[in-house]
């Protein structure tokens, strides 16, 4: 989903082309501290709208500084060893930002420890801002890799606490005001649209909002199939109805490997990654020979956390069940 183990850029691309060579990403590689991190990542792509690091994160600053430059070193570090290790790939190719709601929940504004959420000019600002920002850098994705086909993932963990009005004020004390969906939506569609490219929405959250994020325009949603909830089923029915792609985050990043040992647990593992993607299909109700054109097996989140060892054997699991399922839909249905 975007996050891998580890410091050094190279290795990480290359265990990525190596593991999923239908569908490869930009490694993350937050590890390496701030700057490598989700927010600090994305905030180095604001256009106008310089950033620091705080005891807390990550708050708007009144003019660039070495946080700043430190940030956009580590992401060109990243783009040079992308270029290097995929020189002449042709095929969908993903990078991962930070959605606009889950940037505002986070980085603080510059003048106060609120979050820039809780400040409708600042949020605004931000928007635009990274809507410029998500142009500029999809274009030099484009440029180093010119015969790949470029997805950009959204990353939007904290949108279901913005629309529940869950998010907190600084002190905590205080939850900042829900913002209505069709606000929602509407904002994520413009930044979305900024991309030129290929969407989708990842939120490894639980009550995932999948009408909202149907009504962004985003092509595809990416969850982690362990939360969704019986109730839950009915809305992700209606979103693959209408057509939207479904990343299902059906293997877990940290659980260790619970089938044994060598080619035959990794084979059960597999099956069972399967199994679990098909029943959830099957009881959404859709066709079953729609399920391969329309959803991908992914991890539940990213594998920041996990060893290297578990990362490439999440990516392998994640590979081989996709590969399975066709069989498995086949034989169910004779």
């Amino acid at each position: 989903m975007g996050s891998m183990p580890g410091t050094d850029p190279a290795e990480a691309m290359a265990v990525v082309l190596g593991e999923l060579p239908d569908l490869p990403y930009l490694p993350e590689l937050p590890a390496r501290g701030p700057g490598a991190d989700l927010i600090g990542r994305t905030a180095a792509l604001l256009v106008d709208l310089p950033v620091e690091t705080t005891a807390g994160g990550w708050r708007l600053a009144a003019r660039p500084g070495r946080d700043l430059r430190r940030a956009a070193g580590l992401m060109s570090a990243d783009l040079d060893a992308m270029e290097d290790a995929a020189q002449g790939y042709r095929g969908s190719f993903k990078i991962q930002i930070c959605g606009p709601w889950t940037l505002a929940a986070t980085l603080e504004c510059s003048r106060s420890v609120e979050p820039a959420l809780a400040d409708p000019g600042a949020a605004a600002d931000l928007f635009a801002s990274l809507a410029e920002g998500v142009a500029a850098h999809v274009a030099a994705v484009r440029r180093r890799l010119p015969g790949a086909t470029v997805l950009v993932q959204f990353d939007e963990p904290a949108l279901p606490g913005v629309l529940a009005g869950s998010v907190p004020t600084a002190s905590g004390l205080r939850r900042l005001p829900a913002v209505d969906a069709s606000v929602a939506a509407d904002t994520l569609r413009r930044v979305l649209t900024s991309a030129q490219a290929p969407t989708q929405v990842h939120c490894c959250a639980s009550e995932v909002p999948f009408s909202c994020l149907t009504r962004s325009g985003t092509g595809a949603v990416a969850f982690d199939l362990s939360l969704v909830r019986r109730q839950d089923e009915d809305a992700i029915g209606e979103a693959a109805e209408s057509g939207l792609g479904l990343f299902a985050g059906a293997v877990p990043a940290l659980q260790a490997p619970g089938r044994g040992a060598g080619p035959a647990g990794a084979e059960a593992a597999a099956i069972q990654t399967a199994e679990a993607v098909i029943g959830l299909w099957l009881r959404i109700g859709l066709p079953p020979g729609r399920l391969t054109g329309q959803l991908v097996v992914t991890p539940a989140c990213g594998l920041a956390g996990a060893s290297p060892t578990r990362a490439r054997s999440v990516l392998a699991q994640c590979r081989t069940a996709a590969r399975m399922i066709p069989e498995l839909i086949e034989e169910g249905i004779r």
